[in-house]
């Protein structure tokens, strides 16, 4: 009863903060075209699959331009790009169409320092879906400033600051003008124009905005319960592999989002692509004995609040808490030994290094295994 008080005044709230025409144009001109004129010219005259490849293609650069270039690149500083993919980054954002890389990475570092502060978070999702997802960018709720003063880094940037400058015209060359070329080359104009252009770039936004809005709603939290990000695999698929959100907000400097080989995260993948070919450097990752230690906390308070109601679990939770701090103990000690022996053999390991982590390694799992063997039983009782 409390919340739902709560979210009719912030949509009371809400309805009294000036409208931002520009925006509600864009956002809603692409919308109803990408649902009307795309479909009804695919009816009556068709698409070439040349242009769908070719949509496809735009899609992957406006999108990952966001996610490696806006994101991981300028917002978090997670690794250090060439001037070249800069470039690419910086015209494939603009194609994107949500605003410079100068107010989009001030958004989204005051995200990061305020999440889920309604009065500060610009898209709070403790607004409620709509507003994270795009009522926060209809109207005007002063959350975000005009000359941003935590982006002073980009803005010694040469090639940020000329799209900041030069913005309109590349949304505009690269929306309108540049899917016309290429629909034209490849005997289509107005086919290009909408699937490129219109298609692509409703895909794009509404692509970026689930993670404003779902992937703070939808999703597990193995890292922490401190902000209301949430991992989710299937958002993945659709956003380049921003899916891993709760990750993201626990280690927001990491250049990965899906840490584990499996994780769909093609945003990961081209970074690594391109550190290969020297255009990236400077690789930020969380040091694995520090995800293990708040998976290992997120583990131990899951199974306190399952059985803090029964008392004949008391007994046992009290022994999964000691095990607690034993496996903790031996995850620090094998990271800090595994640290030690690579500082002190110049990242190269000999023979009797190797054994030596082996056996450590081999003890900490039997430990991790004794661990998750207590917590199954813990909650079978609960």
């Amino acid at each position: 009863m409390a919340n739902s008080c709560k979210l009719k005044d912030l949509s009371r709230m809400n309805k009294n903060k000036p409208v931002l025409w520009l925006n509600n144009i864009v956002l809603f001109g692409t919308l109803i075209i990408a649902l009307t004129a795309v479909p009804w010219y695919g009816f009556e005259h068709g698409y070439a699959g040349s242009l769908w490849i070719a949509a496809f293609l735009f899609w992957g650069w406006s999108g990952l331009s966001i996610t490696a270039g806006y994101h991981r690149l300028w917002s978090h500083r997670a690794w250090q790009a060439h001037p070249l993919l800069q470039w690419v980054f910086a015209i494939g954002g603009a194609m994107a169409m949500q605003n410079t890389i100068i107010h989009w990475c001030s958004d989204h570092r005051v995200h990061h320092k305020h999440v889920d502060n309604n009065d500060r978070d610009p898209y709070s999702a403790g607004r409620g879906f709509w507003f994270s997802h795009m009522g926060w960018l209809l109207r005007d709720h002063g959350l975000s400033e005009a000359e941003p003063s935590n982006v002073r880094d980009l803005q010694k940037n040469p090639i940020v600051m000329f799209q900041h400058r030069h913005y309109i015209a590349l949304a505009l060359g690269t929306n309108i003008a540049l899917p016309l070329l290429v629909g034209a080359l490849l005997g289509d104009a107005l086919g290009g124009l909408l699937l490129i252009g219109f298609l692509r770039v409703v895909i794009v936004h509404h692509g970026t905005f689930f993670i404003n809005s779902l992937a703070h709603i939808w999703g597990n939290q193995p890292y922490s319960d401190a902000h209301s990000s949430k991992d989710n695999g299937v958002l993945a698929l659709f956003t380049f592999g921003e899916g891993y959100h709760n990750f993201h907000h626990t280690f927001e400097y990491d250049y990965r989002n899906g840490i584990k080989w499996w994780h769909f995260d093609p945003t990961k993948w081209l970074i690594q692509l391109s550190s290969k070919f020297g255009l990236a450097s400077g690789l930020r990752q969380t040091p694995q004995d520090r995800i293990e230690t708040a998976k290992l906390k997120m583990q131990l308070r899951a199974s306190q609040l399952r059985c803090a109601s029964n008392q004949q679990a008391a007994e046992m939770l009290a022994t999964l808490e000691l095990e607690y701090e034993q496996l903790l103990q031996r995850l620090q000690t094998y990271y800090g030994e595994k640290q030690r022996l690579l500082k002190v053999n110049k990242h190269k390991l000999d023979r009797k290094a190797r054994q030596q982590l082996k056996e450590l390694r081999q003890s900490m799992q039997q430990q991790q295994r004794q661990w998750q063997q207590l917590r199954q039983q813990l909650h079978a009782m609960a």
